[in-house]
């Protein structure tokens, strides 16, 4: 990696002032109130994104100019081993240098408790790195991978989760680390979907950008790229025409933005996000659930409302990652699903983000809501809505949810090799979800003997061939017998060769299929081992 693969000091491919500046000209009524530091900053410099990167604010004398700092910010500025600081001139605009407890101050000014250890803390929260085939690259998810290119970012967030290497230069992604995460995407046609992130993939220089752009876009299987960015909250002045511009070449392209609260929904973010809009790129937002900074139902909904006026819809809501670094931004679970029960049904749905938990120690994202359906039985359920209203709903009592079979065949499945999960045991694709060594652990060292020999006992009947098994021949257990299914009846049968012959069959087929079970050696587990 050069130094000039980064924005700070990024190739002038790009003439400083060129397009779009015009229109944030035009908006001078609109502009957000600078600093006394900056009155005398001609519109055209600050309207640069260069200039605005090259005059980021890192230092306690440089923010003690536009701040009345605390004690605690002042420990945290002095701190040595500190999360890295900078602000760009525009986002420190954004504060209130007279209230400590400002949204948007609390969010980039680092405070003394910051270093403190809390339970359950971890560097790597969310086990990326351990689940990362090449250097940056994160395949978690069956379909899809998280692509990290930078470690640099316009300003940095106290409570990061990838604060381990973000911020760091000497971390940051090479040329050669690109071109083993483009080598990987290439021969790993189950990757329908690359999310750029870091860092910021916006603060890359422009053609450096632009290349790993066109490359994703070479690659056939590639449907959807994604970017996760805060650079238009803290540093709108980098998105100009041509910038959207150069994005919406690389089609589609869909981006993400992260804002918190609604103070940082200004003018500026708002032609940002116009000009992307305009590009035909779609935009979500992340916004992380925070301690005294958007903890409450009001100020939510207040952020969803500005960011769909804005043709933004909210995508997530995290809760606080267990990183290092986070621990006084944290709330409990029990505040989200207070927060998404004052949303959901007060508001429009698709300005209600889903809440969720990024699982600790890698097992992605979980959704958790409030609970509708209160109860159910055979053909009735009761459900609630967001007033308390109960009511029932009957269920068909003539659905055949076969009559689709037809058509599912006729649909592209795609494989999900060990991550079938609880959607595999609804399909029928596995029988259990067994933790590991589970079948070790229950065989206690025992010698294999005559009531445990024979694994077809544990074999499941199924009617259909939902295992692959064959309708008409369709094993129960070792002892001779087979059920037989003709025509949806059920007979007895009784012979040497379905014992043999047709049980080994069906005991391998079901194996390779993944139930759990089907393994000649008595372990109980098939050749995809019966675990997600």
């Amino acid at each position: 990696m050069t130094e000039n693969d980064t924005m700070p000091k990024a190739e002038l491919d790009e003439p400083p002032g060129q397009s779009g500046n015009a229109v944030l000209t035009a908006a001078l009524h609109k502009r957000t109130p600078r600093p006394a530091l900056w009155a005398d900053v001609p519109d055209e410099q600050w309207d640069d994104w260069r200039w605005q990167l090259a005059h980021r604010l890192n230092s306690l004398e440089e923010l003690a100019q536009i701040i009345h700092l605390t004690p605690e910010e002042i420990d945290g500025l002095t701190a040595e081993d500190k999360f890295r600081v900078d602000v760009t001139p525009y986002f420190a605009s954004l504060i209130d240098p007279d209230d400590p407890q400002c949204p948007v101050r609390r969010q980039v000014i680092p405070l003394g408790r910051e270093l403190q250890a809390f339970e359950g803390m971890m560097e790597d929260s969310l086990a990326e790195d351990a689940h990362s085939p090449v250097p940056g690259l994160v395949h978690r998810y069956p379909d899809r991978v998280l692509m990290l290119v930078t470690t640099q970012c316009a300003s940095y967030c106290r409570y990061c989760t990838r604060s381990r290497i973000v911020g760091n230069s000497a971390a940051t992604f090479s040329r050669a680390e690109f071109e083993l995460q483009l080598d990987y995407l290439r021969r790993t046609p189950q990757v329908r979907d690359v999310l750029l992130s870091g860092g910021d993939p916006l603060t890359l220089a422009p053609k450096l950008l632009e290349y790993l752009l066109s490359s994703l876009r070479e690659i056939e299987h590639i449907e959807i790229i994604r970017i996760g960015s805060r650079v238009p909250v803290f540093l709108p002045q980098r998105i100009t025409e041509d910038f959207a511009e150069m994005l919406g070449r690389y089609h589609p392209v869909w981006l993400n933005i992260h804002v918190n609260h609604p103070k940082e929904i200004t003018p500026e973010l708002g032609i940002a996000l116009d000009r992307l809009a305009r590009a035909g790129v779609p935009l979500g937002n992340q916004s992380v659930l925070l301690a005294g900074i958007n903890d409450s139902v009001n100020i939510q909904r207040e952020l969803v409302h500005k960011l769909v006026k804005n043709r933004v819809r909210p995508y997530y809501l995290y809760q606080c990652d267990l990183v290092k670094g986070a621990g006084h931004f944290r709330t409990t679970v029990s505040k989200g699903i207070e927060i998404i029960e004052g949303l959901r049904g007060h508001t429009s749905g698709y300005a209600v983000p889903t809440y969720v938990v990024d699982a600790p120690g890698g097992g992605g994202k979980i959704p958790v809501m409030p609970q509708y359906l209160i109860s159910q039985a055979p053909g009735k359920i009761v459900l609630r809505n967001f007033e308390g209203y109960i009511t029932t709903y009957d269920e068909p009592l003539d659905y055949d949810p076969h009559a689709i079979d037809h058509l599912d065949a006729q649909a592209v499945e795609r494989l999900e090799p060990g991550q079938a999960g609880v959607s595999g045991l609804l399909a029928g694709k596995l029988s259990q979800l067994k933790p590991e060594g589970f079948d070790d652990i229950h065989r206690r060292d025992g010698i294999q003997h005559r009531l445990n020999a024979n694994t077809q006992k544990w074999q499941r009947f199924h009617m259909g061939e939902a295992l692959g098994i064959p309708q008409e021949d369709t094993p129960l257990n070792g002892n001779g017998k087979t059920i037989k299914v003709k025509n949806g009846k059920i007979k007895n049968g009784n012979s040497r060769k379905s014992n043999g012959k047709n049980a080994r069959k069906s005991n391998g087929k079901n194996g390779k299929n993944g139930n759990g079970n089907g393994n000649s050696n008595g372990n109980g587990n098939g050749k995809n081992g019966g675990h997600a």
